[in-house]
């Protein structure tokens, strides 16, 4: 297919999954085809997602049940990002973590163990085993000393049931009743952004970044100076985008309509 759009000479594509791919297990419109052509284009491409909840190897799985094969190398999860923060800042140390298995497993094989004791930090992702008891067990760790550290700050997510709490929402009481702000490490923190652009190994001039977050995804972006891509498929619509001091340079409906090149009117 030849270029029909600029955004079609870009070498790389970083993308968001949730709200851009799929909205919980409903595989969105274009995403078939969006892969196909980046297949088919000889395009470097990478999975980027807020989402902790998942290892690579699951999500490969997940998509390849949609009927999409996508190699588990090509994810880069924010459970990935926060797990190579913490390394770096504290190597083997412990964590009482309120999240899913991927998050966990990521924190594992960093050389972290599990302490519900005294941790070094207090990390939470995304989960569905959220409770009093563990909201109230994890201010006392954050008031005796444990950092606070969240996956992300997205407060929403898509999913097919429509819109959900997600970690921001999640770790919102523990901040307020441990006296202590988190630490972010998923987008938009620019740690996430470079060490994408490095699994991808493209420059960020040659690189683009697709999502349907303005918060975290078009900002990241534009924070790392890499061309940016709105999906209108998730949680921000075209009417949203005045509420906003920064725009995408791009905006289309779907994965699909990139492919076209006809941008979103």
């Amino acid at each position: 297919m030849p270029d029909t759009h600029p955004i079609h000479a870009k070498a790389g594509f970083i993308s968001d999954m949730d709200g851009v791919i799929y909205h919980g297990n409903t595989l969105l419109p274009g995403a078939n085809e969006f892969i196909a052509w980046l297949t088919a284009a000889g395009k470097k491409y990478l999975f980027l997602t807020n989402s902790s909840e998942r290892s690579p190897r699951e999500l490969s799985e997940k998509l390849a049940r949609m009927g999409l094969q996508v190699p588990a190398d090509c994810f880069y999860t924010s459970a990935m990002a926060t797990a190579s923060f913490l390394a770096s800042q504290c190597p083997g140390g412990s964590c009482y973590v309120i999240g899913e298995p991927g998050l966990t497993n990521a924190l594992y094989e960093a050389g972290f163990s599990m302490n519900d004791a005294s941790p070094d930090y207090v990390v939470v992702g995304e989960t569905r085993g959220y409770n009093y008891d563990r909201i109230r067990h994890a201010v006392q760790l954050v008031r005796k000393g444990a950092r606070l550290i969240g996956t992300n700050p997205d407060l929403t997510g898509p999913t097919e049931r429509g819109i959900v709490p997600a970690t921001g929402s999640l770790i919102a009481p523990i901040e307020l009743a441990g006296g202590r702000k988190a630490y972010f490490t998923g987008k938009p923190n620019p740690l996430m952004m470079r060490s994408a652009l490095q699994k991808l190994g493209c420059r960020r001039e040659e690189t683009a970044i697709i999502g349907d977050r303005m918060d975290t995804d078009i900002l990241a972006g534009i924070e790392a100076g890499i061309d940016t891509i709105l999906v209108l498929s998730g949680v921000t619509a075209q009417a949203d985008l005045p509420r906003f001091a920064y725009r995408p340079d791009h905006v289309f409906a779907t994965l699909g309509h990139i492919v076209s090149g006809l941008p979103a009117s």
